[in-house]
């Protein structure tokens, strides 16, 4: 799939990590490619490669250094990179995405040895379609962007935050099978904030201010009009907005072009995915819970959004579930008594209720008497002993899914849920944790990883040519990953499955998001026969093409 690249031959060949295969040339395809002589004598196969290529990572001596030695094996060999990350994955996985991608960001400028993807920036207004028709490939399928403006829990990165649409687009090809050919990063570059950043020595990206308004909205119309009329059939996945943008764009084009914000959408499914088991495993259901949040940005207001959807989906009034979920900002608990419903965000209002105003979430614990505590605001250490201590009090099986990240900006660590909950918490992170040992039973953190659906939902919709990709896809994904949980996940207390198989993970979530475009009208391809089969063969698979060891 996509434009072939193997009609190069000879230096050519090896230079382009497209078809660059190293040793693993064999006698025959060296003397037909114009390679003899230009490699050492020993031929290797894909597995003794990906060998070589794990004992060079795990040398380094630290995640940093080691998400750059795997960086360089993409920069040389994509091949070996993707077999490597799939066969290896809940190894990989944390070191070129969550939490080292974050790391890996605020360094961009010092690490960066060969600029990926495509950049665009205020400078380019006007020029964007000559940009886009610049990059090489003519099957581009999926895009992730990025402007930088909140990177995690990181904040303001700007162009520094180009790490994440590299990360998410190697996780579709690792976990969906997305051809890596067929996957474009973009950089929208439009300043930073972030002054100390982009004053710094080796920062790439603009230095000026962060541009709003007109000019902000323009150069994205310009990219999204210009991606559009080379790919018609793209997908577009909104990466890193800030809560200013993020809604905005998303409501904006999602109607206009198939796409998506994986910090709203995405994370509400992982979420919600990780909420079905839980409640399973409580014997209750969605509709039967009271959540409290700490946090009320783009992320916890997308996972609220969808919980709403789900207690509906279960039979409960929408007002009835509104009731059922409080959210706390970084001025408590957002109530109407606390004086500012006329100055709160669009997207917070509907979660503002009656009721005192709480300053703690102890405190906000004691009125709301929430069954369900779910972290997605950024400040690390937040869940503190006392705070598990009170949801613990009034809960056999308290539910405590402390999302932010990277790791340090976890609410808590799976250690001090276990610990201060007696060893009854249900857990899930947004980071990863060790398994813990205590009260006599081992935990299993589960990782509420939006790895888990946004490649799920991408292949899904690019196999049945969604029009649009809706919320209720959603919240089918996430009941599509709960369900591939198993007795012997429960038994542990995870409530994910193993990140060794998110490509089923995401072949059969990608089945049921195509089943949900057929059956409402928004695809555009041809029904498969089989979808489950169809997703399957779509996905690509790395291997040395010509090498016959």
């Amino acid at each position: 799939p996509g434009k072939s690249n193997m009609s190069s031959t000879g230096a050519q060949l090896l230079r382009n990590p497209l078809t660059n295969q190293g040793l693993g040339f064999d006698v025959a395809s060296r003397q037909s490619n114009k390679l003899r002589g230009l490699l050492p004598a020993a031929q290797r196969s894909l597995d003794d490669a990906c060998k070589h290529a794990l004992a060079l990572m795990r040398k380094q001596p630290n995640d940093l250094a080691k998400y750059e030695e795997l960086m360089n094996l993409l920069d040389r060999d994509e091949a070996l990179f993707y077999r490597v990350v799939i066969d290896n994955m809940k190894e990989i996985m944390p070191l070129i995405y969550t939490p080292t991608v974050g790391d890996a960001c605020i360094n961009l400028g010092k690490i960066m040895r060969r600029p990926r993807g495509m950049w665009v920036s205020l400078q380019d207004a006007g020029h964007i379609r000559e940009a886009v028709a610049n990059w090489p490939e003519d099957d581009v399928r999926v895009v992730v962007v990025t402007d930088g403006g909140r990177i995690l829990g990181l904040g303001d990165l700007g162009a520094c935050g180009m790490g994440i649409p590299i990360g998410k687009l190697n996780l579709y090809t690792a976990c969906a099978g997305i051809p890596p050919r067929c996957c474009l990063p973009i950089m929208l570059d439009v300043g930073s904030d972030n002054e100390e950043l982009r004053n710094s020595e080796f920062y790439p990206g603009l230095r000026q201010p962060r541009a709003t308004g007109a000019p902000y909205d323009h150069i994205v119309e310009e990219l999204f009009d210009a991606l559009k009329e080379r790919y018609p059939n793209i997908l577009i996945q909104f990466e890193d907005f800030n809560n200013q943008q993020a809604f905005r764009l998303l409501e904006h084009y999602r109607t206009r072009v198939c796409s998506f914000n994986d910090d709203i959408q995405g994370t509400a499914s992982v979420t919600i995915a990780g909420l079905f088991t839980a409640v399973r495993m409580k014997g209750t259901k969605i509709s039967d819970e009271v959540l409290l949040f700490s946090g009320a940005g783009e992320a916890g207001c997308g996972i609220a959004e969808l919980i709403v959807s789900a207690m509906v989906e279960e039979g409960l009034p929408e007002p009835e579930a509104r009731k059922r979920i409080w959210m706390m900002d970084s001025k408590g608990l957002i109530t109407r008594d606390r004086g500012d419903f006329d100055r709160l965000a669009a997207h917070k209002i509907h979660f503002c209720h009656e009721g005192e105003h709480k300053k703690t979430i102890e405190d906000a614990i004691e009125m709301v008497r929430p069954t369900a505590l779910i972290g997605v605001s950024a400040v690390g250490g937040t869940f503190t002993a006392s705070v598990l201590e009170a949801i613990s009090k009034i809960n056999q099986q308290p539910i405590v899914f402390p999302l932010s990240n990277p790791t340090r900006c976890a609410e808590c660590t799976a250690e001090e849920a276990v610990k201060h909950t007696g060893g009854r918490v249900l857990f899930a992170s947004g980071s990863p944790f060790a398994p813990v040992e205590m009260f006599g039973k081992t935990l299993v953190p589960g990782q509420g990883n939006n790895a888990y659906i946004f490649p799920g939902v991408g292949l899904g919709a690019l196999v049945a040519g969604a029009k649009q990709i809706s919320d209720k896809m959603f919240l089918i994904a996430a009941r599509t990953l709960s369900s591939l949980v198993n007795e012997d996940d429960i038994a542990s207390g995870c409530l994910y499955p193993p990140l060794t198989k998110i490509r089923e993970v995401s072949k059969e979530i990608a089945a049921a998001v195509a089943e949900e475009a057929y059956s409402t009208g928004m695809a555009a391809r041809p029904r498969p026969a089989d979808l489950l089969q169809a997703c399957a063969e779509s996905m690509y698979d790395p291997v040395y093409n010509s090498a016959r060891l």
